[in-house]
């Protein structure tokens, strides 16, 4: 008899380490998106409110991703992003994160095509990977 029984206490263990490994049996994924083309800082130096006119701002960073239009002007939308994901699957647990960040120009511009003010935020590069917890 004592054969049996270790023949069971054998049969149990593999079949609770195959348990274990089937659970923790897994996929992990890291994953980026781009939509970026970063913008020349140093280009923003050469706008000037009261003076730059729409068609420099073109020259200067293209056609515009949105053209808003105002009642007094325009708004011209600059604006790039990094999208950096991560995931991991498990069997009967599932963990992801998925961070986007955006660069972005706004360029107010009047009736006479003169840029009047701007805005602008850098942040594109913070984008990271991370699990949720």
């Amino acid at each position: 008899m004592k054969g049996g029984h270790d023949y069971m206490k054998r049969a149990c263990f593999v079949i609770s380490i195959m348990l274990v490994a089937s659970v923790c049996a897994g996929c992990a994924v890291f994953g980026r998106g781009k939509d970026f083309k970063p913008f020349d800082e140093n280009s923003l130096k050469q706008v000037a409110t009261g003076i730059t006119s729409a068609s420099e701002v073109t020259r200067l960073f293209g056609p515009p991703n949105k053209i808003v239009k105002l009642s007094n002007g325009n708004a011209y939308v600059y604006e790039r992003s990094i999208e950096k994901a991560t995931g991991l699957w498990l069997v009967v647990l599932t963990f992801g994160n998925w961070d986007k960040q955006y660069d972005r120009m706004a360029f107010f511009i009047n009736k006479d095509d003169v840029v009047t003010h701007f805005g602008s935020s850098f942040n594109a590069e913070t984008a990271s990977y991370a699990m949720p917890f």
